[in-house]
């Protein structure tokens, strides 16, 4: 299934680079060369939480040419599934891990005249990489990057030492708010905008670039999440008459992944689409967490994506 050949890695390298971010650095276990990447690419880390087995995805950070390691940083997110806390407090150098291949579903458009890049918080990771690549190509890029405090956002002084007046931080501690509106009214013809951030960011960059008349193909987002805990509920597969059960931390594709189901994947982040999977019955509510379906598929009832989404109570049926 696409996104499932794995690779062992080690932890060669741990540092706290923010209030509840840490870099991890992976090398291969036996030190080969890892495969080369795009600038906005991510890969999946399994991680053996006790009896649970997890897939997160993450924003790919180091040069996409550099075949010795790859950087991930990850937030250590409250109230979360445990993935984000696992890595904070069981991962330390010399702990081995097994991580998917690179997937670029946030390349930056080849063709573009100029890349706005909008980051708010830990959403910073993909470009890191991406204006690695941006910079080598003498590309014409500008950041303009939203923190809580300098304590808050990972990177700022790198990538103003880096990078220099194409970098702008706004610090929310000093009541300073990215200036949007401004940013996106005041681009020439063929610049590409790219927004990573939390929810309520994105929803407001989009917005504001359709509000400002600006072609959807020039806008680009990503948000990945994990999936959020819930109660336990059944599964029932059409095909093969199984039942699943799907326990409150685990994600539809996780549980059938642990009973042997064959299911379609590739972000496991709620983006992609791959996992868009029919809903034949279903006599719950369907909570729809991923960031690919329309307003009116949701609201049909008839599609799901199982790598995020769930039923709050009872049993939903699957053309599986």
């Amino acid at each position: 299934m696409s996104g499932s050949l794995l690779r062992r890695v080690r932890v060669a390298e741990v540092e706290r680079v923010a209030n509840r971010i840490k870099r991890f650095r992976f090398v291969d276990v036996d030190n080969a060369p890892l495969s080369e990447f795009s600038g906005g690419s991510h890969i999946s880390v399994v991680m053996h939480a006790g009896d649970r087995l997890l897939r997160n995805p993450y924003s790919l950070m180091g040069a996409p040419s550099d075949t010795s390691s790859y950087q991930i940083s990850v937030l250590n997110v409250e109230d979360s599934r445990g993935g984000s806390k696992f890595m904070h407090e069981k991962v330390s150098v010399g702990t081995e891990l097994e991580i998917g291949q690179p997937l670029n579903l946030f390349p930056p458009a080849k063709l573009a005249k100029k890349h706005v890049l909008i980051a708010g918080g830990i959403g910073i990771t993909p470009f890191m990489s991406m204006m690695n690549e941006l910079d080598g190509l003498h590309s014409d890029f500008e950041l303009h990057y939203g923190v809580r405090s300098l304590e808050d956002g990972a990177y700022c002084k790198y990538l103003q030492s880096r990078y220099g007046s194409r970098v702008n931080i706004y610090r929310q501690d000093q009541g300073q708010l990215i200036p949007l509106e401004r940013i996106l009214g005041d681009q020439r013809l063929g610049t590409h905008v790219y927004v990573c951030g939390p929810k309520p960011m994105i929803e407001w960059s989009l917005q504001t670039a359709k509000l400002l008349g600006w072609p959807d193909e020039n806008v680009h987002s990503e948000q990945f999440s994990a999936p959020p805990p819930g109660k336990q509920f059944l599964v029932k597969l059409a095909r093969s008459g199984r039942e699943v059960i799907v326990r409150g931390h685990q994600s539809i594709l996780e549980a059938l992944e642990e009973n042997g189901v064959d299911a379609p994947f590739l972000c496991r982040g709620g983006a992609c689409g791959q996992c868009e999977t029919q809903v034949v019955a279903c006599d719950g509510f369907i909570e729809h967490n991923d960031h690919f379906l329309t307003e009116p598929e949701r609201v049909s009832g008839k599609k799901i994506m199982i790598c995020m989404s769930r039923i709050q109570t009872g049993s939903i049926t699957l053309d599986l």
